[in-house]
């Protein structure tokens, strides 16, 4: 089983490129391909793993690690998910000067962007159907939506932090869920 998350999260993370939320899809079709947890059980682990410091990639890493094997489990698979961005960006930085100026690698880094926005559009929507937040019309996916909604107008409109908005979130969802 340790071998099997070391070896999963490994692959996740030498595949894997855009930051921690572009991650997210892969590690759900991992996760749920080997039925370590269901994709419900995974989306309240991404809520866990976005509120914790840290990369949220690692973050997943430690709780599906723990969730499957325990202490050794959360190991292993962290180091599974860590131990390749650390071998790449050694490598990168010693070539990252001379090739940062060089027209085709910089159109290579252009051309990853959309494909980075794409995978975290595609986490979002996944994960808004897997709570139930759009699947069906009733008044928890309305005030659901209304959260999303205010969320986003927090962020993008008056700039709050994300600290306060994750709190704020928090406390609505204590106050109309409870």
């Amino acid at each position: 089983m340790l071998l099997e998350l070391f070896k999963t999260f490994f692959i996740i993370g030498f595949i894997s490129f855009g930051g921690g939320y572009a991650t997210i899809p892969i590690i759900e079709m991992e996760v749920t391909a080997h039925q370590w947890m269901t994709t419900e059980e995974f989306t309240d682990i991404i809520g866990i793993a976005g509120m914790s410091p840290g990369p949220i990639a690692t973050n997943c890493a430690v709780f599906v690690g723990y969730q499957t094997a325990g202490f050794a489990g959360a190991v292993a698979s962290t180091a599974g998910v860590i131990l390749p961005s650390l071998i790449v960006i050694l490598i990168l930085a010693v070539f990252f000067y001379r090739a940062n100026k060089n027209p085709i690698v910089q159109s290579a880094f252009y051309g990853l962007r959309p494909i980075i926005v794409s995978l975290i559009v595609y986490a979002a929507i996944k994960f808004a159907f897997s709570s139930g937040m759009v699947t069906t019309l009733s008044n928890e996916s309305f005030s659901l939506l209304l959260i999303f909604i205010f969320s986003l107008l927090a962020l993008t409109k008056f700039h709050l932090h994300p600290a306060v908005v994750i709190i704020l979130s928090g406390l609505a969802g204590v106050a109309l869920y409870t």
